[in-house]
């Protein structure tokens, strides 16, 4: 694996054009629309890649017969050298690269629900990633039903930026907070006065908006995920936006939520989770 200088990212900008999968992050990361890093087999005539989002989303991509790199990714999937503190959440195109990747973790890949012992270290734990296909017209039938449930967002500004704290916020999907304001957009809710919930763009790439949330753990279970998700959604429809949502199917609030909201599941795909 050997680390790809910025200037060489345009060389990975017709192989992710081919992977069909949702990629979105991807792209903001060659495209220098947020730091990131690219990994390569090759770096003057590269056929194997890595992109590893600041969020620590990443995308493997390429060939996948590459053994000297295949064996390096191993090294980096299992951390070997210690130098990661977190997780990375990968998945991988085309679907020739799962035998691959069975193979060369050998016992070292785990089911997520055979990890009943919580390991973080030593295994790749495989979940399933879902890409989901926006339905305006289920969108619509939703909205009618529940009388405007976006109606009490407000846009997410400076301060609501910078308040909004959770695993999944905005500032891990911008490069800064002067970049999410000029570039981005976002609905938050509140709740007694109270910061609760933010959805907003994680990324934007030509027509597409793809929807990141958080809300506050004590509001959970109050419907506002729904309203600021909502918000968001009709941004989306009135500024010509595809609404784009992926989750793991193991997060079953947001699996549910995107159905609700009028998204449908098209695409399961295996997903790692690289050791800290």
């Amino acid at each position: 694996m050997k680390l790809l200088n910025k200037g060489h990212y345009y060389k990975l900008a017709a192989p992710l054009a081919a992977v069909t999968i949702n990629n979105l992050f991807a792209r903001a990361v060659i495209e220098d629309k947020i730091t990131g890093t690219v990994f390569v087999d090759d770096t003057e005539n590269p056929s194997t890649f890595y992109i590893v989002h600041p969020y620590c989303m990443t995308l493997l991509f390429g060939r996948s017969d590459n053994k000297t790199f295949n064996l390096a990714f191993k090294e980096h999937a299992l951390n070997k050298a210690g130098n990661r503190s977190s997780f990375e959440w990968m998945q991988a195109f085309p679907e020739s690269w799962d035998t691959v990747l069975r193979n060369l973790f050998g016992d070292r890949l785990i089911r997520s629900a055979e990890n009943t012992a919580k390991l973080e270290t030593g295994i790749i734990e495989l979940n399933t990633r879902v890409n989901f296909q926006f339905s305006l017209d289920k969108y619509l039938e939703y909205k009618n039903r529940h009388n405007n449930p976006g109606k009490n967002a407000v846009q997410t500004d400076r301060t609501i930026f910078r308040a909004m704290k959770g695993s999944v916020v905005p500032e891990y999907f911008w490069d800064s907070e002067d970049d999410f304001i000029n570039n981005g957009i976002g609905f938050s809710i509140f709740y007694n006065g109270q910061l609760a919930s933010t959805a907003y763009s994680s990324c934007i790439q030509d027509d597409q908006l793809e929807l990141g949330i958080e809300t506050v753990a004590q509001f959970r279970g109050k419907g506002l995920a729904e309203q600021s998700c909502s918000a968001l959604i009709d941004y989306c429809i009135e500024h010509n936006y595809e609404p784009v949502w992926a989750c793991r199917l193991e997060n079953t609030g947001s699996y549910k939520l995107a159905q609700k909201l009028g998204f449908i599941p098209v695409k399961e795909i295996p997903y790692y989770r690289l050791s800290k």
